[in-house]
């Protein structure tokens, strides 16, 4: 007979046993980390389940904080959501002129109302998000691109739609139709990366600028936060795109060739990076820094003597919004009040290049980002 082990030596081996089995399952600190890349964290069981299981999510971090949501915000809201639904033309598209019938006009004024908790078939404007994604499947080609017949540059409204798509999905995974198009989009978006990592007006992979890659890159975290595959190795490569066209003042030019910062084109920089699973970096708090010198709210003229005013807003405001902090509190104070102040009497906001549609979706979009509706603003 073997002698029984003291009872010290059977509790040492005890927690070696313990202590291997949470090493087992816990990860390596390697795998958030490849080539100074950030990855993002993975939860156990959770990495690749669809939005819709995690969204709306009851967790404290995705609700709105006590000063990010007031009475004259909310007014504002309501009164601009009535006006976007009463201007939606009976195919689900939005507006007239130069960029009527739109589909990126049509996609952001379906995440407007999709941020006030509607989905398509249901809500008080459930009816509006079912018509602009009919108009979206309607414009789908057999190649994957979302675009109108005759649309020139179209990178730009293939982006907006393949997210409008993707928050579609996430919330409601049962959809075929929406699957299909949206892995054809995103296999396009990935198809047509250029050789430097971004995106340019056509889906061909020639040149590349920090306006349209943010779009694709959002596009593909959508899809992602999905459930859809998206090759990490494009991801990385967007990466390096946006990192090469910082400037020494931290602002962003439009290309990899030189020229100057712009307060838009940093939030869309910015924005990507945060997109792209990178939370602490150099480039990002350099970004942010030009965007506190320089960002358009409260500038004198108002919001209509700057070009890009709403796209340069809707950005701004995320990369605000996915900092946090003191960045996020002052930034938001500002922004939506000089919002509220400039929506019209009829409930829009005006685009003098663009149109009343899409500055009314963009601006909805921006004042309801706290609510957290939409699963990309999930944290």
């Amino acid at each position: 007979m073997s002698t029984p082990l003291p009872r010290a030596a059977r509790w040492v081996m005890l927690l070696a046993v313990v202590c291997a089995c949470i090493a087992a399952v816990m990860p390596s600190a390697a795998q958030d980390s490849k080539d100074g890349v950030q990855r993002e964290a993975k939860p156990p069981k959770q990495a690749d389940a669809p939005a819709s299981a995690r969204a709306p999510s009851s967790g404290a971090e995705n609700k709105p904080a006590e000063d990010e949501i007031n009475p004259a915000q909310q007014k504002a809201i309501e009164r601009g959501l009535a006006y976007l639904a009463e201007v939606q033309n009976e195919d689900g598209s939005f507006g007239r002129g130069r960029y009527g019938r739109h589909i990126a006009v049509a996609a952001l004024g379906g995440l407007a109302f999709m941020a006030d908790g509607n989905v398509p078939g249901r809500g008080r404007y459930g009816e509006q998000v079912s018509k602009a994604l009919e108009f979206v499947l309607r414009n789908t080609a057999e190649s994957g691109l979302l675009a109108t017949d005759g649309t020139t540059g179209p990178m730009y409204g293939h982006g907006f739609a393949t997210l409008f798509l993707g928050e579609i999905y996430g919330m409601n995974p049962s959809d075929g139709r929406v699957r299909d198009a949206l892995v054809r989009a995103i296999d396009l978006i990935i198809n047509s990366q250029n050789d430097e990592g971004g995106w340019r007006y056509n889906p061909v992979p020639y040149d590349a600028d920090v306006s349209v890659t943010i779009c694709e890159v959002m596009a593909l975290r959508s899809a992602r936060n999905a459930g859809i595959k998206v090759p990490r190795e494009a991801i990385d490569r967007a990466v390096r795109y946006v990192r090469d066209c910082q400037n020494p003042d931290g602002g962003f030019r439009y290309m990899r060739q030189p020229g100057t910062s712009a307060w838009p084109r940093t939030a869309a920089g910015v924005a990507s990076l945060f997109y792209a699973g990178i939370y602490e970096d150099d480039s990002i708090e350099r970004g942010l820094d030009y965007l506190d010198g320089n960002a358009g709210v409260g500038a004198v003229g108002g919001p209509q003597s700057q070009a890009h005013y709403y796209y340069g807003q809707y950005y701004t405001t995320q990369a605000m919004y996915l900092a946090g902090g003191e960045r996020w509190q002052n930034w938001w104070r500002r922004a939506r009040a000089e919002l509220v102040e400039e929506q019209g009497a009829d409930g829009s906001w005006v685009d003098h290049q663009a149109g009343e549609s899409y500055a009314t979706a963009m601006a909805l979009i921006v004042l309801q980002m706290p609510g957290r509706y939409l699963p990309i603003f999930q944290r």
